[in-house]
């Protein structure tokens, strides 16, 4: 069967795109050595940290849960409530300092070796297509052959298995959101008696399958805004794939002792999972995916000569220059994370075993009716510990020792991440009526230990 003329990478163009617009489908050669083994490695430990966390309980729930049903996000033993969302803040800009760090420090290390995309497209789908259709050659050479029973067969038990983990991953991420027992319950029923979850799983299991079937490196190149910050974000020297031109030319043969290290063999180029050219130096489409190494590293064990042609370093480093890791982005990038990261941790450890919010009830802001002054309010209290807790509500104002609670008598008994609502109505004589005062909410468990104390403006008619 003749095989494709080889695709020649061009930095005018998009690698994905032919030159008469139609689409070039990349199937990247196999490679083997230390980077891909240590890739794949780490690939295979997210997947399983993905798949194990909704089974992880911690305090009687999953180890990260966003419950949206009851409004609570569990994280490795913490209970974060809407009024905590405040901290998700620290959370999220710590991400983003520490993807910038990582960037500045090492390029697109997090595209290569750590974003769901690449993980999940080269270690589960990628690996499937190599099963049944064979290595980079062979795929290429079956997309150009006629249709056949084979081919078809080929093609259609793929698919159904691209579907199959389609929906696998896409189960998985709704139990982060409604947790694996629930999950479970609900696949048990018809999809009418859970509809939201059902149209969610179908339409992400959609978006997974044409992404990883067909969408790929596309998804990279065309819509990821990330590649496109590498300008942004690093500089001479951050560390990244790239091929040593001073010791690579010129290009030729072996044979030839006037010609450099690289002998034009390609290699880089076959194995390269978005089809370009890492001889052409630094470009957006290189996810840094360390493929092209381990290929040219091959070559120079053939060669007998030595390693690194192409290899992980700076571009002062390329250039025989000295690269430096501690300059002012990273400090500053570093300094920012200390202190988001710092701050979230703190206020986990200081977040409260419960959430109270009191607020005026609807109405008047106060009755005034035979000869008594009256304040309504609602409280809420949610218990975020996974036992029960029991709260005393006392409720006080500076001298108006006439002031009567009615709602909260005795101890409220509440269940394990439950909530309770009920009214506090606020009482004393119009005769002790002083004017505007301030009413304080005391909240207290069992052990005597004062939760939290509220204070709420006391309001009555003008003397």
């Amino acid at each position: 069967m003749p095989r494709p003329a080889p695709h020649t990478p061009n930095l005018d163009s998009v690698t994905t795109i032919n030159a008469d617009g139609s689409r070039y489908f990349i199937h990247p050669a196999d490679v083997r050595g230390r980077w891909t083994f240590l890739r794949r490695a780490s690939g295979l430990l997210l997947i399983a940290v993905y798949a194990a966390l909704p089974w992880i309980r911690i305090n009687g729930q999953p180890a990260v849960f966003l419950d949206v049903a009851h409004r609570q996000f569990h994280f490795f033993g913490f209970t974060l409530a809407p009024q905590d969302l405040w901290l998700l803040f620290f959370m999220i800009t710590g991400l983003g300092f520490s993807l910038f760090l990582v960037t500045a420090l090492s390029g697109r290390i997090w595209c290569g070796w750590a974003c769901p995309q690449t993980v999940f497209l080269d270690h589960v789908f990628r690996r499937i297509e190599r099963w049944l259709e064979g290595d980079g050659p062979a795929r290429r050479a079956l997309d150009a052959a006629p249709w056949t029973p084979g081919k078809a067969f080929r093609r259609i038990l793929k698919h159904a298995i691209y579907l199959l983990f389609s929906l696998a991953i896409a189960h998985l991420f709704l139990a982060y959101f409604v947790s694996l027992p629930n999950l479970y319950e609900m696949a048990r029923h018809a999809p009418a008696q859970h509809w939201g979850a059902f149209l969610f799983v179908m339409a992400l299991s959609g978006l997974l399958y044409f992404n990883f079937a067909w969408f790929r490196e596309q998804f990279c190149i065309v819509l990821c805004p990330y590649g496109r910050l590498q300008s942004a974000l690093i500089d001479d020297h951050s560390v990244v794939i790239g091929y040593d031109e001073k010791r690579g030319e010129p290009r030729g043969k072996a044979t030839d002792p006037a010609n450099g290290d690289c002998i034009d063999c390609r290699r880089c180029i076959q194995v390269c999972p978005t089809g370009i050219d890492i001889r052409q130096g630094l470009q957006l489409e290189c996810i840094g995916c360390s493929n092209c190494i381990d290929a040219c590293d091959q070559i120079m064990d053939r060669l007998q000569r030595p390693r690194g042609l192409i290899r992980y370093d700076s571009l002062n480093g390329f250039a025989g220059r000295v690269t430096r890791l501690f300059r002012p982005r990273i400090l500053v990038y570093g300094l920012l994370l200390a202190l988001g990261t710092a701050a979230f941790g703190l206020s986990l450890t200081r977040l409260r075993t419960a959430t109270i919010s009191v607020t005026r009830m609807p109405g008047s802001a106060f009755y005034e009716e035979q000869g008594t002054l009256r304040n309504q309010f609602m409280v809420r209290i949610l218990n975020k510990l996974a036992q029960p807790t029991a709260v005393t509500v006392t409720a006080s104002a500076a001298a108006l020792p006439e002031l009567r609670a009615i709602g909260f008598e005795s101890e409220m008994a509440i269940g394990p991440r439950a909530e309770i609502q009920r009214p506090l109505i606020v009482t004393l004589p119009s005769a002790a009526w002083r004017g505007a005062g301030t009413l304080q909410i005391t909240f207290t468990r069992a052990d005597g230990k004062v939760i939290e104390t509220k204070t709420m403006p006391l309001l009555g008619p003008d003397r």
